[in-house]
């Protein structure tokens, strides 16, 4: 196995190559997570994987509340599915609350600021209300607690880490919060060591190849307890040496053929920024280059499951313009299926043309 086989791997386990799904919150599922701090991006990440999905589709999914958005790992936004974000909460939360620790004691905030806060928002969405940020931290300051952007912002995290809130439906162009009881069913907890397998038996399977290092990244669990995850469920994959890193990935009767064609990719998608070492995906001058977002913070053009191109979307009327920013030599046929590529991200987001600039 070399660099070119964990990519092709990769795509295809990601559900990007020849996907299985039609259902968005399934698709979810089989992921375990997915990174969505940019709402519009993260959307295309799972349309790129669905067949026949679009936006509307994909946010009605997220709405009708079988994906749960919210701070779960490393921390940052995720779309989880909703039976899953119990367990995955409780095994990644105490994790992110001490990453939190040193801004929070500068914010002046602790457990007993956050008791309050947080008895306080949930009795305003307890009849079921879903209510913006600015709506939920005008009742905080109503009760005499005081908040700025970044203090509010901990505030309303810390909500989140303690499952008393998660997304609500969007309000226009605005986001909501709900109840996190009434969005997600009580279910019964796993017991840690159980958690952790299960974890890790999403992210290999979904994920794979990868290493253990992958794992702790993409998890934010700490170095020792992915060792265990990793221990735990090794046997129920397949093993591959490549550079002195192990691999876990699922076992295949011959490697996946990927196409030669160019595929838009999103910021902040899991086929890059899941993984600690992104070598199979990002070669070094493409990352050091700075239109590339290091293959992570910008829109990139990938190629055989390797970045190429970044790309920008500005959208009008009727069509979407795509400005493209080459960062290796792209092959010809490549280059010829570009249109095609705009033309999938167009319907997606309900634009009849595109304009590749």
């Amino acid at each position: 196995m070399n660099l070119a086989d964990i990519a092709a791997l990769r795509l295809a386990n990601q559900q990007i190559l020849n996907t299985r799904f039609t259902n968005a919150a399934e698709l979810v599922a089989w992921m375990g997570a997915v990174q969505s701090q940019d709402f519009a991006m993260a959307k295309w990440a799972l349309g790129m994987r669905l067949k026949k999905a679009t936006d509307a589709s994909v946010e009605q999914a997220i709405d009708a509340g079988g994906i749960i958005r919210t701070h779960i790992m490393r921390p940052t936004w995720h779309f989880v599915a909703r039976e899953d974000v119990r367990w995955i909460m409780d095994l990644t939360a105490p994790h992110v609350y001490k990453l939190a620790g040193t801004m929070y004691r500068q914010l002046k905030l602790d457990d007993a600021v956050f008791k309050v806060t947080n008895d306080l928002i949930g009795k305003l969405l307890a009849d079921g209300a879903e209510l913006t940020r600015e709506e939920v931290i005008a009742e905080v300051n109503r009760a005499g607690i005081e908040t700025d952007n970044l203090r509010a912002t901990h505030i309303m995290f810390q909500a989140e880490l303690d499952k008393v809130i998660c997304n609500g439906a969007r309000r226009g162009k605005k986001f909501t919060y709900a109840l996190f009881d009434k969005k997600v069913p009580a279910s019964a907890p796993l017991k840690r060591e159980e958690a952790l397998a299960a974890l890790a038996r999403r992210y290999f399977t979904s994920h794979g190849p990868a290493t253990v290092q992958d794992f702790a990244w993409w998890s934010g669990l700490s170095l020792t307890d992915s060792k265990l995850a990793f221990e735990a469920v090794r046997g129920e994959f397949e093993t591959a040496h490549v550079d002195g890193r192990e691999y876990l990935f699922t076992a295949v009767a011959e490697l996946p053929k990927v196409h030669g064609k160019a595929m838009l990719v999103p910021a902040y998608d899991e086929i890059t920024i899941g993984y600690a070492d992104r070598s199979a995906a990002v070669d070094d001058a493409v990352a050091q280059n700075p239109e590339s977002g290091g293959g992570i913070f910008k829109p990139v053009v990938m190629v055989k499951g390797k970045v190429v191109a970044a790309w920008r979307r500005t959208e009008k009327k009727d069509a979407v313009h795509i400005e493209l920013s080459r960062l290796s030599k792209m092959p010809v046929a490549a280059e010829n299926s570009l249109e095609a590529a705009g033309t999938a991200y167009a319907r997606f987001i309900g634009k009849k043309n595109v304009v590749l600039q």
